[in-house]
C-alpha cells in the first residue's frame, strides 16, 4: 500500500509510447508515484491490490474498452477520480462518460498542460474530500493521533486542540498551508509540526521574507546562474533547492512586493521557478508553508497584495489564537518555560509564587507566548535562590491595564453613559472608588497585592481603604 502522504496516479492505455510520455511528463512535474498499465483486463485486479487516487483512462482499447471499464471503476471504487482520454472529440461519448461518473476528459494527442491541469484538479478535489472525511472523524471522536508533534506548543486549550487536529488532517497533503496569527503566537512551531507530520524526508527550510526586495527575494529563494549579475562568479542554488523533498517555510508573506508575489504565485500554481539570470525553468517538489501576522484582505483593499495569490493561499488556513484568548494555558506555559529556561541555564528550576499565574492571567500579553517566554527567561536569569521573584513580571506588567472582560454589543459610547449604566446616575468620587476597588478585588480573586497592582496604588493604601469601607 502507498504511504498516506503520497498521491498515486494510474495511466491506462494500450500504446506504450503514450504511457511512457505521460509518465515522464507527470514525473518531471513532481508527481513521483505514477503507475502504468497497458492491459485493460488487469486494471480492476490492480485496484483491488493498490490504492490509487486518479486514473487517466483511454476509452478505446482492445479486450475491455475504457467505455466498458469506466462504470465498473466508478461502481467499485467511487473515491477514485477518472479522467478519460479519447482519440477524437466524440461529443456524445464524452457526455456519456461525464454522466457516468468521469471527472474530466482529454482529447488525443494529449496536451501536456491539459494533462497536468486536469490531474492537479482531480488530486486537489480528492484531497479535499479525504480531509473533510477525516475532519468529521476528528470532530466526533475528539481524536489527536500524534500529540508528540505538538510538544513544543504547550496547551490544554480547546481552541488550540482544534488547531492541532486540523494540522494533522492537512499535513500530509500537497497543498500549501497559510498560518495566520499575531506576532509571538508560534507560527513557525506550527509550520514545523506540519512538516514533521507530513512524512516528507527532506529538510525544513525557513525564510523570513520581511525586508527582502524583489532581487534579494529571487536570489535567496531561487538562486542564480554564473554571471547573472556583477559578483555572481559562480552559480548558487536557492533555498527552494535546499528544501527539495521537504518543506519551505516563508514567514511574513504579507510584506512581499508585487513582483515577488507574482513569482510566488507561479511557484504555488505550477511548482516552477527561474533562477536569477536563467531562461530555463526548474521544477520544485518542496511543500510550501507560509505565515503572516497581517490582514491580507485589508492589504488587498489597499492594493498591496494580489487577489489571485490570496485565493491560492486560502486552500488550507491555520489560525493561531493570541495568548489573551487562551489564558487557561498560562500556568502550563509558565511551568514549561521555567523548566526549559532553567535547563538551558544549568540552574535548578525555581518555585514560582502562587499568585504569579493569577497576575499573569490579568495581562494582555501583546507579545503573546514569545513575550511570556522572555519574561520567564529574564526572571530565571536573575534568580539566585528560594521562591522566584515577581519583580521582573511586575516591572513589565505593572503599567499595563488588565485584560478587559467580554464586551456587550450595547457598550456605552461616552463616559457619562458608562457611569449611568453602572450607577443609574452620575456617581460621586467615593462611589466610583468603592466600585473600582470591589471590581479589582474580584478580578484578583481577593489578592490585595494584585488588586493594588491593577488599581495602580500601594498595597498599604488599598488595605487602609478596604478597612475604612468595612469600618
Amino acid at each position: 500500500m502507498k504511504a498516506s502522504n503520497t498521491q498515486r496516479i494510474l495511466l491506462v492505455d494500450d500504446e506504450s509510447d503514450i504511457l511512457y510520455g505521460c509518465r515522464a511528463c507527470l514525473s518531471n512535474s513532481g508527481f513521483g508515484d505514477v503507475l502504468t498499465e497497458s492491459d485493460s483486463r488487469l486494471v480492476l485486479p490492480l485496484l483491488e491490490r493498490e490504492e490509487v487516487d486518479v486514473i487517466v483512462l483511454d476509452l478505446h482499447m482492445p479486450n475491455i474498452s475504457g467505455i466498458d471499464l469506466l462504470p465498473q471503476i466508478v461502481s467499485r471504487h467511487p473515491q477514485i477520480k477518472v479522467i478519460v482520454a479519447t482519440a477524437s472529440n466524440e461529443v456524445e461519448t464524452v457526455v456519456s462518460c461525464m454522466k457516468g461518473g468521469a471527472f474530466d476528459y482529454m482529447v488525443k494527442p494529449i496536451d501536456v498542460k491539459r494533462l497536468l491541469t486536469s490531474v492537479r484538479k482531480a488530486l486537489e478535489l480528492k484531497s479535499l474530500s479525504n480531509e473533510l472525511s477525516r475532519l468529521k472523524q476528528y470532530m466526533f471522536t475528539d481524536r489527536l493521533d500524534h500529540p508528540e508533534a505538538f510538544s513544543s506548543m504547550v496547551s490544554s486549550n480547546k481552541a488550540m486542540r482544534a488547531v492541532f487536529q486540523y494540522i494533522e488532517v492537512v499535513a500530509g497533503t500537497r497543498q500549501p498551508v497559510t498560518i495566520t496569527g499575531e506576532t509571538g503566537t508560534g507560527k513557525e512551531l506550527a509550520a514545523r509540526a506540519i512538516h514533521d507530520l507530513s512524512g516528507r524526508r527532506g529538510p525544513f527550510v525557513p525564510l523570513n521574507v520581511a525586508g527582502l526586495d524583489d532581487n534579494m527575494f529571487s536570489d535567496t529563494l531561487f538562486g542564480h546562474v554564473k554571471g547573472a549579475f556583477t559578483g555572481a562568479d559562480t552559480a548558487r542554488d536557492g533555498l527552494i533547492t535546499r528544501a527539495s523533498g521537504g518543506t519551505l517555510f516563508l514567514d511574513e508573506i504579507g510584506d512581499l512586493g508585487e513582483m515577488s508575489q507574482i513569482k510566488l504565485l507561479r511557484l504555488l500554481q505550477e511548482q516552477e521557478y527561474y533562477p536569477v539570470g536563467s531562461d530555463f525553468v526548474k521544477k520544485s517538489d518542496a511543500r510550501i508553508v507560509m505565515a503572516t501576522n497581517r490582514d491580507l484582505q485589508e492589504l488587498i483593499k489597499q492594493g498591496k497584495f494580489r487577489n489571485d495569490l490570496y485565493y491560492r493561499l486560502c486552500g488550507h488556513r491555520v489560525h493561531l489564537p493570541p495568548l489573551r484568548e487562551r489564558l487557561d494555558d498560562v500556568p502550563l506555559l509558565l511551568d514549561h518555560f521555567l523548566e526549559k529556561v532553567s535547563a538551558d541555564l544549568g540552574k535548578k528550576k525555581p518555585t514560582p509564587p502562587p499568585e504569579l499565574p493569577l497576575m499573569l492571567s490579568l495581562y494582555r500579553f501583546p507579545g503573546n507566548v514569545r513575550e511570556l517566554e522572555a519574561l520567564v527567561s529574564e526572571a530565571v536569569l536573575r534568580h539566585t535562590g528560594g521562591v522566584l521573584s515577581m519583580e521582573t513580571f511586575r516591572n513589565a506588567i505593572g503599567c499595563e491595564p488588565p485584560v478587559a472582560s467580554e464586551l456587550t454589543a450595547s457598550r456605552p459610547t461616552t463616559l457619562e453613559q458608562a457611569l449611568a449604566a453602572i450607577f443609574g446616575r452620575f456617581p460621586t468620587i467615593a462611589e466610583v472608588e468603592e466600585h473600582m476597588i470591589a471590581e479589582a478585588m474580584q478580578m484578583a480573586k481577593g489578592n490585595q497585592g494584585l488588586a493594588a497592582n491593577i488599581l495602580g496604588m500601594a498595597r498599604q493604601t488599598l488595605n487602609k481603604r478596604l478597612k475604612s469601607q468595612f469600618a
